[in-house]
C-alpha cells in the first residue's frame, strides 16, 4: 500500500487512539509517531529514539487495538527508532489484536449482574481483576455452589476486557475443556500447540476447576500452565463449586496455588437478590413484567439456584401466555407445584425447626444433643452434625447464619461446608443415603403428627 491512503487511514488510526489515551497523552507521546510501511500483515511504525521504549512498552497494546479497529484485527504492529530499522534493539513487535477463545455469554456481564449480600465481595474482584489484570488479585477463586453466579462473573470479566483491553489475549474455557484438549493432544502428539495455546495468553479464565479432580496427568500439565501465566505476570480466575481446601482430589501443591491469592465465596442469594434477579430477568428478556407478590411466590420456591429461578420464572408466564391466564400468585403456585413443592407450613401443619432435626438426628445416631453441638471432631460425632445441617437447611427456613449459630455458633461457611459433604456421601454411600433419606421423612411425619 502506498503511503498516501495509508496516512489517511493513520489519521482514523490516531483519532481513536487520541479518544483511547486522552488529548494530552496523544499530543506528547503518539503524535510523533510516522507511518513507515504496511506489508498486509503488520504496520511498521517509527518513534523518536528518546521515546520509543515508553511509547512501546505503555501504548503498544492501546496501538495494536486501535490498529486492529481499522485495519482489521489480524494486523499486528513493529514500531521502530530512526535507526536501522533492522536494529538488535530497535525494533518492538506487537501480536495482531488477539480475539476471545470462547465468546462470553453477552447475558452474562456485569451490567446483568444482580448484587446482593451474598455476592457483593467476589463481584467487587471480579471487577477489579478486570481493571486491573495481573496486579488486583492473582489468581482470584471464586467458590460456592452451583448457580450463584460463579460463571456469570467470569463471563462477565471476558465481556469486559473484550470492551475495553481488545489487545489482551484471554481465554474463557472451562476445566472439562482443558480435559478433554489435554487427552486429545497427547493422543494425537499435539503437546507443543496444546501449550502454546493454554500459556501464550495474558488472562486464563477457567470454569469448574474442580472437574481436574483425580486426573494426575492433566492436572500436572494444569500446574505447569499455572506456574507458567502467573510468572509471565498473567492473569488466572478460577471457580469451584467448593474451597480450595475441600477440592481434596487435588495435589496439595496446586491448591495452595487456589489459596495463594483471593478466594472469594459466593452463597446462596437471599429473598430480595432473588425478586431483583427475576425482575431484570423479566427486563431483558422483554417478559410481561409478573406482578411483586408473583415474584416473591417463585423466589419463595427456588432459594439456591439462580438458573433453576429464572427457568421457573419462564415457566410461569409461558403457561400463562399459552393458557390466557392471569399470571397471579395462584397461577404460580399451581405450575411450580410439581417441580418445587413449598416448604411453607400448610394450615395445620407444624414447621420444622433446627431444634426438631437436631432431637432426631441424635435419636438416630445414639448420641447426646450436647455431643451434637460439641466441638469435638471425632467422626461419631462430624457426620451427624453434617446430616443435621443439612437437614435443617433442607426442612427449615432459617438462613446459613441462623443454622450455623444454632449448631453451637459455627458459621455460615461450616454449614454450606456440611451440606456439600453430606449431598457427596449420599451419593456414594448407600448406607448413609438411607439415613438421611429416613430422617428426612422421620422429620416430616413427626410434624405431621405434632399437628393433629
Amino acid at each position: 500500500m502506498t503511503l498516501d491512503p495509508l496516512n489517511t487511514l493513520w489519521t482514523r488510526i490516531a483519532a481513536d487512539l487520541r479518544d483511547a489515551v486522552g488529548a494530552s497523552d496523544y499530543e506528547v507521546w503518539l503524535a510523533p509517531l510516522k507511518v513507515a510501511n504496511f506489508d498486509g500483515r503488520s504496520l511498521l511504525l517509527r518513534a523518536p529514539i528518546e521515546t520509543r521504549a515508553w511509547v512501546a512498552d505503555r501504548y503498544g497494546r492501546v496501538i495494536a487495538a486501535s490498529v486492529g479497529k481499522i485495519l482489521g484485527p489480524e494486523v499486528g504492529i513493529t514500531i521502530v527508532t530512526g535507526r536501522e530499522e533492522g536494529g538488535p534493539d530497535a525494533a518492538r513487535r506487537f501480536a495482531p489484536t488477539a480475539p476471545l477463545d470462547t465468546a462470553p455469554n453477552p447475558k452474562l456481564c456485569f451490567d446483568q449482574f444482580v448484587l446482593g449480600e451474598s455476592n457483593r465481595f467476589a463481584h467487587a474482584a471480579a471487577l477489579a481483576v478486570s481493571e486491573n489484570p495481573g496486579t488486583a488479585y492473582n489468581p482470584l477463586f471464586l467458590c460456592g455452589p452451583p448457580g450463584v453466579g460463579k460463571t456469570h462473573l467470569l463471563h462477565s470479566v471476558a465481556d469486559y476486557l473484550q470492551r475495553h483491553e481488545p489487545s489482551l489475549r484471554v481465554r474463557l474455557t472451562t476445566a472439562e475443556a482443558f480435559v478433554n484438549e489435554f487427552v486429545g493432544a497427547v493422543k494425537g502428539g499435539g503437546m507443543a500447540t496444546f501449550k502454546a495455546r493454554y500459556r501464550a495468553n495474558d488472562v486464563l479464565l477457567v470454569d469448574d476447576v474442580q472437574f481436574l479432580m483425580s486426573k494426575t496427568r492433566t492436572e500436572e500439565e494444569f500446574f505447569h500452565t499455572f506456574n507458567a501465566l502467573r510468572d509471565a505476570g498473567a492473569q488466572v480466575m478460577l471457580t469451584s463449586d467448593r474451597t480450595p481446601r475441600d477440592l481434596q482430589g487435588l495435589h496439595e501443591r496446586l491448591r495452595d496455588r487456589f489459596e495463594s491469592g483471593l478466594v472469594a465465596q459466593i452463597d446462596a442469594p437471599d429473598m430480595a437478590t432473588r425478586v431483583a434477579v427475576l425482575r431484570k430477568r423479566a427486563t431483558h428478556d422483554g417478559l410481561p413484567m409478573p406482578s411483586n407478590a408473583v415474584l416473591e411466590t417463585i423466589a419463595q420456591r427456588v432459594r439456591t439456584n439462580l438458573r433453576t429461578l429464572e427457568g421457573a420464572l419462564i415457566r410461569v408466564v409461558a403457561f400463562a401466555s399459552l393458557t390466557g391466564g392471569e399470571p397471579d400468585e395462584a397461577l404460580a403456585a399451581r405450575v411450580l407445584d410439581d417441580l418445587f413443592p413449598s416448604d411453607a407450613p400448610q394450615p395445620g401443619r407444624a414447621r420444622v425447626t433446627i431444634e426438631s432435626v437436631q432431637s432426631a438426628t441424635c435419636a438416630a445416631f445414639g448420641i447426646t444433643r450436647d455431643e451434637l453441638l460439641s466441638p469435638s471432631k471425632a467422626a461419631r460425632f462430624v457426620w451427624p452434625r453434617q446430616v443435621a445441617m443439612y437437614l435443617a437447611r433442607e426442612h427449615t427456613t432459617a438462613s446459613l447464619p441462623v443454622i450455623g449459630a444454632g449448631f453451637g455458633g459455627r458459621g455460615h461457611t461450616t454449614v454450606l461446608h456440611a451440606c456439600r459433604r453430606t449431598v457427596e456421601r449420599v451419593a456414594t454411600d448407600q448406607e448413609a443415603s438411607t439415613i438421611v433419606r429416613e430422617l428426612s421423612t422421620r422429620l416430616t411425619d413427626v410434624m405431621d403428627d405434632r399437628s393433629d
